[in-house]
C-alpha cells in the first residue's frame, strides 16, 4: 500500500475544515517539525484548542489516531538519523554518537533533578511503604523499569510482583484492592494498554503512582500521585533513552525514601536477603 502525505491530506481536506481545524492546519503546515513531538494535549495547548477538536482533525484527514498521524508526520518531515536519537548532533561516527547519549543523558537527569516533586515523591514513597501489597506495572521499556523496581523493592521486606506478559499484568491489576498500591511506568503515559491496567486498578479501590514523562498524558489524569521524568526521547520513538535512564533513577531515590520510612523494619528485611544470598557467591 502506498504511504500517503501527510501534509497533502492536510491541504487535500482543507476546504472541510472548520475554522478551529484550519488553524489547527496552519499551525502544522507552517513548521511540521514543531508539531512531531508533542503529545496530544501539548500540541493543543499550543495552538489554542481542545484536545478533542485536535483528535476530531486527525481522523478528519484520514487517520485512526493521534499517534498514526505523528509517525506518518515525523516519517515526513524528521532526517532519519534524528527518529534513531532526536538529537541536532551529528553522530556520523562514534565519537559523536558516545558525546551525544551521554549529553541528553545528562540532561535529562538534571533537569529531572531541579522539577521532581519532592512532595509528590514522598507521598508515593507513604503509599508503597503502607501498601498491603505493591503492583509493579509496565510495558515494553518501561516493563524493565518495572521489573528494576520489584529488584529494589523486593529488599524492603514489602509484598511485591512484577509480571512480565500483558495478560499476566492485566490479570494481576483486576485483583488489586483498596489498601494496595500499584506502581504503573509509562513513558508517553497514552498507551491503550496502560490505561487499561490503570483502570483496572483504580476500579478496584487500589492507590496509582504513575511514573512518566508525559504531565498532561491520559494516564497521568488517573493517578493519586504522578512522578515526572525528564526525557529526550520522542514519543514516536520506541528508544527513549534518555527517559529511561531518569525513570530508573527515581525508582532508586523511591527505594531510599521507602526504606527511611520503614526504618529497623527495612534493614532487617535487607540483611535477610543478604543473608540468603552470600552463601551463593564464591
Amino acid at each position: 500500500m502506498k504511504k500517503k502525505s501527510c501534509l497533502y491530506e492536510i491541504e487535500s481536506h482543507r476546504d472541510s475544515l472548520s475554522e478551529k481545524e484550519i488553524r489547527i492546519a496552519d499551525f502544522i503546515t507552517a513548521d511540521p517539525g514543531q508539531a512531531v513531538n508533542p503529545s496530544l494535549e501539548e500540541l493543543a495547548d499550543r495552538i489554542g484548542v481542545s484536545d478533542t477538536t485536535l483528535f476530531r482533525f486527525v481522523r478528519k484527514i484520514g487517520y485512526a489516531g493521534y499517534q498514526q498521524f505523528r509517525i506518518a508526520l515525523a516519517t515526513e518531515t524528521v532526517e532519519p538519523r534524528k527518529t534513531i536519537y532526536e538529537t541536532t548532533e551529528e553522530t556520523h561516527d562514534a565519537e559523536s554518537a558516545i558525546r551525544v547519549v551521554f549529553q541528553e543523558n545528562l540532561a535529562a537527569m538534571q533537569h529531572t533533578l531541579e522539577t521532581l516533586d519532592r512532595g509528590d515523591l514522598d507521598r508515593a514513597a507513604l503509599l508503597l511503604r503502607n501498601a498491603t501489597r505493591i503492583h509493579l506495572l509496565g510495558l515494553g521499556g518501561s516493563q524493565i523499569v518495572a521489573q528494576d523496581a520489584c529488584h529494589k523493592f523486593l529488599r524492603s521486606g514489602l509484598a511485591c510482583c512484577a509480571p512480565a506478559d500483558f495478560h499476566f499484568q492485566l490479570m494481576q491489576a483486576s485483583q488489586a484492592r483498596q489498601g494496595e498500591t500499584a506502581l504503573l511506568v509509562s513513558h508517553s503515559g497514552s498507551n491503550k494498554d496502560s490505561l487499561a491496567l490503570a483502570t483496572e486498578i483504580k476500579n478496584g479501590g487500589a492507590s496509582l503512582i504513575v511514573l512518566t514523562t508525559r504531565e498532561r498524558s491520559p494516564l497521568a489524569k488517573m493517578a493519586d500521585v504522578v512522578l515526572l521524568a525528564a526525557g529526550a526521547g520522542s514519543p514516536y520513538v520506541s528508544e527513549a533513552f534518555s527517559a529511561r535512564i531518569a525513570h530508573l533513577t527515581i525508582i532508586d531515590v523511591l527505594y531510599l525514601r521507602v526504606m527511611k520510612y520503614l526504618e529497623a523494619q527495612g534493614w532487617e528485611s535487607l540483611e535477610r536477603m543478604r543473608l540468603a544470598i552470600a552463601p551463593r557467591r564464591l
